[in-house]
């Protein structure tokens, strides 16, 4: 079936129909309406202030400034009316705005700039194919006359929109992404085309709300510039990362790149990693997501209207959108695009500390890091744990054959290749290095025998790879870069450096999938991926591995940390939009360097960050060289007793937290998770980035500023228990823990006590938490029984579970070799599977009995608190206590 015309209207069934002609000579009457309005009132402006010369078309004067798509988007460019109206466009002088900053576009798109025209469009098995024509050169060099259409109604909830060249193959992203094998049959959207120009508008069912709408601005489809705009349906937008600055995206004239750079985070710049991918919350509550799957140099530009353009340097325009319809499922459906994450080991939990400058093992040796097998076997016996950094810049300048590494790697043929077909060679910490391209499956063989050439010496657990954009001291290499529109494209997105080549390789560097230009922001997902796999080999268990450059679907592979961050107030605030990001992003063990990485911390700043960071679902303290120590053993006895405890606490959650990582797991959960995820219709809660929950139940309330004693912030609508109140090393978290008031809120901002020793905590109704009593190791926190803690919610009920298995083995879950418990609490009481002391929060009134599986048992209530505390202890406590419940079995618990 062959349809075509001037407008057609698609539905998620494929089915078109045209808009009558009667309809569009309507339109045409209100669109001269309009403009005439605009032309009268831009007369009356000029009259009063003088005409410009030469006088404008009217045409550019129907633009609202909100609404104009900038024409003429390159850096370093002072955009002349000359230049702009040789591209056919609008120019429109507009006062600078304060700070240097972008502001309106002074050139701009008319509305009737040349685009593609979609020619026709025919049915397919799973939507639709079409063929799109522009019969007007844009001003990039090397336009593609003829695009090819691709539209999958892939589920209900998922829709794949892809547009590439019609006659030629083009670079694509190789990554593995699943393939739908039939047509949604109740797909939640609509889908419409504009024929002339093309452009493409999808609506939400439901509501009828506009979720794209690219006929807003022309589609630019060059060899070398690619460029599609669409208006958005709100301003609450989020994601497109790395960078640096609050959760909620400014729409004021914003621009955003995409290009893995090797820089301590600032804002307004390009950092480590390039996600492609934002979430948008809609009016009323909806979500909805968009992918660009397309790894090339890349900017985003958001302005007011809201609107948002999308402008890279090669690939195709290859679109997923999601449409949720809450922002949880929305990031479950982007990983079952790009993969869900793998579940770490439940060592890699617990706290990381580590610095740079050590020196060495503190031994005897006369080589400075001599002893460092003997240690990591000290660690080893107290149950700890050593992570390697590793580079993946190889020194070339030993001699030949004295370094395996270089030498066999060169012999193989592994490295990155200039034009030339020459090795490479960059700067990096060893001085002149080559780089591994990990885009050959012959590097991941050499990098597993590398690895495991040095595990035979020092046994390492995990591994943390650092300088992966790749990180080059020269720009380019030794050499420089040549000459040609690899290394000097026709248009450079708004780069740190103004170049491809700042501080990394050359772009026209050969690699075996592509070229370098192509593969850029996928080297640290590449290294990623061989690394995990050469753990696995290794160790014959999960690996774990933290990356700093990362890709959509790095969460199958690894972890990631925030970069080389300062010890400042700012960046741990940083730290929180940061860490949601990237739960955004599929990758959900991550964390900053607690207490700062570069320059010296404090110890009231270091105190609240250990706070803050005990409660990164990857908990790292680490600083630079030369900078005094800031581990917690150097501070006062009161801050270290402070951090102490909040140590304690994340051990005793570490149960509820590897449940969280296992949900990650299994269907893209998050595990930090921002307060709108849970209340997306309380519009308050769409700018919080101050605080995180956990899951959908414990609320984390840090202290952020310096020299103060509370703490403000939003506890939505509903009951929430405060976590504790008694501050008791010895019991923290664990049996003589006194739970804490009950706060009923109807949606407002609390302040809160919080002196140095205090981090606020919050449980929200409802919710069973896991805990165990905590170890000074994750592992001998296993070792020690489990608890529960129940928060009732006003229906007294509650609901939680827990995942266990051997928190090291591969696939356990797929393999059917774990333990999954649900608890559940109803109204007469609870009832589930497990062990240990329950503390139930928001009992009423006292009970006269408790039953356990139907025999009375002591309890106390504490009437001040309304709740109750059952003394039920855990096995291996005193039986005068109570009387133990054996582990995984089913109990049944009631309060008459």
């Amino acid at each position: 079936e062959k349809l075509e015309g001037p407008l057609c209207q698609t539905s998620g069934t494929g089915r078109c129909c045209l808009v009558p002609w009667g309809w569009r000579r309507v339109i045409g009457l209100l669109v001269a309406a309009v403009l005439l309005s605009a032309i009268t009132v831009w007369v009356l402006q000029q009259v009063s202030v003088g005409w410009p010369q030469p006088t404008l078309p009217p045409k550019c004067l129907l633009v609202p400034e909100s609404h104009r798509f900038d024409c003429y988007p390159e850096r370093r460019v002072v955009v002349t009316q000359e230049l702009c109206e040789s591209r056919g466009c609008c120019f429109i002088e507009s006062p600078p705005p304060a700070g240097g900053k972008r502001g309106v576009p002074w050139c701009f798109y008319p509305p009737d700039f040349p685009s593609y025209t979609l020619e026709s469009l025919n049915q397919t098995a799973l939507g639709m194919v079409g063929l799109l024509v522009r019969r007007e050169k844009a001003y990039y060099p090397r336009d593609i006359e003829m695009l090819r259409l691709d539209v999958e109604f892939e589920t209900d909830t998922r829709l794949h929109i892809k547009i590439t060249d019609a006659a030629n193959p083009r670079y694509e992203v190789p990554l593995e992404v699943p393939r739908a094998m039939k047509k949604a049959e109740n797909p939640i959207y609509s889908l419409d085309f504009s024929w002339d120009p093309f452009g493409v508008l999808l609506r939400r069912r439901a509501t009828g709300m506009v979720l794209l709408n690219t006929t807003v601005a022309p589609l630019i489809f060059a060899d070398q510039f690619l460029q599609i705009s669409t208006s958005l349906p709100s301003k609450f937008l989020y994601g497109l990362g790395e960078h640096r600055g609050p959760l909620l995206h400014s729409m004021d004239w914003n621009t955003l790149t995409l290009w893995a750079r090797d820089v301590s985070p600032m804002e307004s710049f390009n950092l480590y990693g390039a996600h492609p991918f934002y979430l948008l919350m809609e009016e009323g509550g909806d979500a909805h997501g968009v992918f660009l799957l397309n790894s090339n140099a890349m900017e985003v530009a958001l302005q007011p209207a809201p609107g948002l353009t999308w402008r890279t340097i090669g690939g195709v325009l290859d679109f997923y959108i999601f449409l949720g319809p809450d922002p949880n499922m929305v990031i479950q459906q982007y990983q079952q695009v790009i993969g869900f994450p793998a579940m770490p080991p439940f060592w890699a939990l617990g706290f990381h500390l580590c610095r740079w400058g050590y020196g060495s093992t503190g031994g005897p040796d006369s080589q400075k890091f001599a002893s460092l097998p003997s240690l990591v076997e000290d660690l080893h016996k107290h149950g700890q744990h050593y992570v390697m950094i590793l580079d993946p810049g190889i020194s070339s300048t030993n001699p030949n054959g004295s370094y395996w590494p270089f030498d066999e790697g060169l012999r193989r043929g592994l490295f990155l290749n200039t034009t030339q077909g020459q090795t490479l060679i960059g700067q990096v910490w060893p001085g002149f290095t080559a780089f591994a391209d990990f885009s050959n499956p012959d590097t991941h063989q050499w990098w597993l025998e590398n690895l495991q050439r040095f595990h035979a010496h020092v046994p390492f657990d995990g591994l943390w790879i650092d300088m992966n954009e790749p990180s080059n001291f020269l720009d380019g290499s030794e050499e420089g870069c040549p000459p040609g529109e690899l290394d000097s494209p026709p248009y450079t997105p708004a780069v740190l450096g103004d170049s491809l080549s700042a501080k990394t390789v050359c772009a026209s560097a050969k690699q075996k999938a592509s070229v370098h230009y192509n593969l850029h922001n996928l080297y640290g997902l590449m290294e990623a991926k061989a690394t995990a796999s050469a753990l696995m080999q290794i160790h014959g268990k999960r690996p774990f591995v933290i990356s700093r450059s990362t890709f959509p679907s790095q969460g199958r592979y690894s972890g990631h940390w925030l970069g080389d961050n300062q010890s400042q107030w700012k960046d741990m605030y940083y730290s929180i939009p940061g860490l949601l990001s990237f739960s955004l992003f599929g990758i959900p063990l991550v964390g900053a360097d607690i207490c700062g990485f570069s320059g010296s911390t404090s110890e009231e700043l270091c105190t609240r960050w250990m706070q803050l960071g005990a409660f990164y679902p990857f908990a790292r303290n680490h600083n630079t060289q030369n900078e005094k120590a800031q581990d917690p053993t150097v501070f006062s006895p009161a801050a270290r007793t402070a951090m102490k405890d909040v140590l304690l606490t994340r051990y005793s959650l570490l149960p509820f937290l590897y449940t969280l990582f296992h949900r990650a797991h299994l269907q893209g959960d998050t595990v930090a998770r921002p307060l709108f995820f849970e209340f997306p219709q309380d519009v308050t809660t769409l700018g919080l980035d101050r605080q995180f929950l956990w899951g959908r139940s414990l609320l984390v309330t840090p202290v952020l500023d310096p020299g103060v004693d509370s703490v403000t912030g939003y506890v939505p609508r509903g009951t929430w228990y405060d976590f504790y109140t008694v501050r008791s090393t010895a019991a923290l978290g664990w049996g003589r823990m006194v739970p804490g008031s009950s706060m009923n809120s109807s949606g407002e901002m609390v302040k809160m006590s919080a002196p140095l020793d205090h981090l606020n905590l919050h449980i929200r109704e409802g919710a069973i938490l896991p805990t165990q009593k905590p170890g000074t190791t994750s592992e001998a926190t296993r070792r020690n029984p489990l608890c529960l803690i129940v928060a009732l919610s006003s229906s007294t009920s509650a609901w939680g579970d827990l995942f266990w298995d051997d928190g090291e083995s591969l696939d356990t879950f797929e393999q059917g070799s774990y333990s999954y418990v649900v608890f559940n609490v109803t109204q007469v009481g609870c009832s589930g599977e497990g062990r240990g002391v329950p503390h139930i929060f928001g009992v009423q009134e006292p009970p006269s009995k408790v039953l356990l599986n139907g025999q009375e048992k002591p309890f106390s209530y504490l009437d001040n608190q309304v709740q109750l505390h059952l003394r039920v202890p855990c096995p291996g406590e005193s039986p005068s206590l109570g009387v133990s419940i054996p582990p995984l079995l089913g109990f049944s618990l009631q309060w008459l």
